[in-house]
């Protein structure tokens, strides 16, 4: 895979390569967004714990060692490696957004001290990392994450999470709009079904963000 040429959408079919990345470790940050354990539940219904395994397994498989693997790179470096959360604030939910609210697999009630809203144990943030508790689908529009960013010095934010269609994209835009350099990792993000993840990845690469592999990523960091 080439991240300079793959995940081209109609508009930018034989556009120029991009320029080779620069980041800098003081300049760049990972960014999880929303791998908490609500989502890795089996339904109980047998039909739709079928309908929902392959995002299950590429989740156990790969999304989540992907992850692992960067946030302990990070570390390794002396980056910095946030997260994000969809919670809401009050036990009923009021606080929620209204894409939140509406009837439908995205409704929403997740109380931020509940079991089901908190990281799932893999990923847990260590002591003294930052993580930030949203009631939008973007990180960015429901905390304080760009003061924060800003205030950091950061220019360049790595993205991994769930779901690449959903929170992850408005996210990635949301940062876009504000300047940050977004980089998405492939391999370390999820939609429903690898269909909406591809051609999410599409629909934003180039404009919004760079979209590349972990493996391409590591050998730019070094």
């Amino acid at each position: 895979m080439n991240w300079k040429t793959d995940f081209r959408s109609f508009y930018y079919q034989g556009a120029p390569e991009p320029a080779d990345l620069n980041l800098l470790p003081e300049e760049t940050a990972l960014l999880t967004i929303d791998i908490q354990n609500v989502y890795m539940q089996q339904a109980d219904d047998p039909a739709e714990r079928l309908r929902w395994a392959p995002f299950h397994d590429r989740m156990t498989n790969i999304v989540i060692p992907t992850v692992k693997k960067l946030q302990t790179h990070f570390r390794a470096q002396g980056m910095d490696v946030l997260h994000a959360r969809i919670a809401c604030l009050l036990e009923d939910g009021r606080d929620r957004s209204l894409s939140q609210k509406k009837p439908g697999w995205n409704y929403l009630l997740l109380p931020k001290d509940e079991v089901s809203s908190q990281i799932v144990p893999e990923l847990l943030p260590l002591s003294g990392e930052m993580e930030f508790t949203k009631t939008t689908d973007s990180a960015l529009t429901g905390t304080n994450l760009r003061l924060v960013l800003q205030n950091m010095g950061i220019k360049n934010v790595v993205m991994t999470g769930i779901f690449t269609d959903q929170c992850v994209s408005s996210t990635v835009r949301s940062l876009a709009d504000e300047s940050f350099n977004v980089i998405v990792v492939e391999d370390g993000c999820a939609a429903g079904t690898d269909e909406l993840h591809k051609r999410e990845l599409e629909i934003i690469n180039m404009i919004y963000c760079h979209v590349i592999t972990s493996e391409a990523l590591l050998e730019i960091l070094g």
